[in-house]
């Protein structure tokens, strides 16, 4: 059979599709941008408005990104609950991602020194407009705990400050990340990734975890299922997951957990240590990370751990309450070694990247923790959603 020249352009232009458009020399633009946006604008307590503001100019130093999604992080729970902030009315949502439709002319590289084009996939971390220790290609050292975030700002003249909208101006002296290599759902799970990573991180200054370190993870919602996830991307096997939903603990051995242990099927601590160390096979963990936030199960976990293991906590991002401990039977006579967990560096930013694409290279069902979706117009019910454990990982999708 003979081909013309237009029978081979066709097969050529399918054979490019096909491959997913890798021979394309840079992205493109989504299209024009509109005058105006929405925004889900917490307003009161459980209650989100959809409110419409101009799009301001973009500064020499801005960049303009549509929304493409935004999961809701148990931060964005506690403030639409219970505005322990006092930020209402307030633009919320900084577990987002979107593309980039138009930028000031002294963007040229992202935080890790990337290019930067209209049309390439994003997602933020922080704001460091104020801090002289950080500059936009220092990655390492600094916890950003102290700095700003988008979907946490105080409500402004701008108004386009939170990742539930339509678009966010993400402004000069913000970190930005390039990540057009992943797809939507492993952009919107950056951020609680990043936690994790950071958290192991932490754990491995102990010189206690190592790759045959039997591991207990105290809480299985969506940071304790990362977590799992992270050790087992890292090579750990034996791990326990504790928790009182046993869906969840179905889920937990999906992402690498070993066996579980539901807390309500025992009476009392001693009980339940005695079925962390039964799922160990007799022994108690070399090392523990404390993931639920709650200061009951910070004060249980000490029980799960052998003489001379370590804890991570890491479940406390707001001030849930105090622990009663004794210090004697819990950390002296046990020389338990501690470490604490907040948020992440930018390094372990930029490393969760890799972090996703290891964990669906050898078959983690990552994109499985977002559950449930919502379009912005309804992200009340996403939110209340949430609030009723009915799913994982909540997400906003534009």
């Amino acid at each position: 059979m003979e081909m013309n020249a237009t029978d081979i352009e066709k097969i050529v232009k399918q054979v490019l599709q096909d491959m997913g458009g890798q021979n394309q020399a840079a992205p493109k633009a989504a299209g024009p941008v509109p005058k105006t946006a929405r925004v889900a604008m917490l307003t009161a307590l459980e209650h989100y408005d959809i409110k419409e503001f101009p799009i301001p100019e973009v500064g020499d130093g801005d960049i303009l990104v549509k929304v493409e999604g935004c999961g809701i992080c148990g931060t964005d729970a506690h403030e639409f609950k219970r505005d322990p902030f006092g930020l209402i009315p307030v633009a919320l949502g900084h577990e987002g991602t979107g593309e980039i439709v138009k930028m000031g002319k002294d963007v040229k590289k992202d935080s890790a020194g990337k290019d930067l084009h209209v049309g390439d996939k994003v997602v933020s971390c922080m704001i460091f407009k104020d801090n002289p220790d950080i500059t936009m290609f220092d990655l390492n050292k600094q916890n950003v705990g102290g700095a700003d975030v988008y979907g946490l700002l105080p409500d402004d003249d701008i108004h386009l400050n939170g990742w539930f909208s339509d678009y966010i101006l993400i402004r000069k002296g913000s970190t930005i990340f390039n990540v057009s290599d992943l797809d939507l759902y492993s952009r919107i799970l950056i951020e609680p990734c990043a936690v994790l990573v950071h958290a192991v991180e932490r754990a491995k200054t102990t010189n206690i975890l190592r790759f045959n370190s039997r591991v207990v993870v105290q809480g299985c919602g969506p940071i304790g299922l990362i977590c799992i996830a992270v050790l087992r991307t890292m090579g750990i096997e034996n791990i326990v997951a504790v928790d009182g939903e046993q869906k969840r603990l179905d889920f937990a051995k999906k992402m690498g957990a070993t066996k579980s242990v539901n807390f309500k099927d025992f009476k009392g601590i001693e009980a339940l240590a005695g079925g962390v160390e039964a799922a160990f096979d007799g022994h108690l963990a070399d090392f523990a990370f404390q993931c639920t936030g709650s200061p009951v199960a910070h004060a249980n976990i000490y029980k799960f751990i052998r003489n001379g293991g370590g804890l991570c906590e890491l479940g406390f991002f707001i001030n849930g309450g105090d622990a009663t401990i004794n210090p004697h039977f819990d950390i002296c006579s046990k020389e338990i070694t501690t470490v604490g967990s907040w948020v992440y560096t930018l390094r372990d930013y930029a490393t969760t990247f890799d972090f996703l694409k290891r964990a669906k290279g050898i078959g983690l069902p990552m994109d499985d923790l977002i559950t449930h979706t919502f379009p912005l117009d309804q992200i009340n019910e996403g939110h209340k959603t949430n609030l009723a454990m009915k799913g994982l990982k909540i997400a906003i999708i534009n």
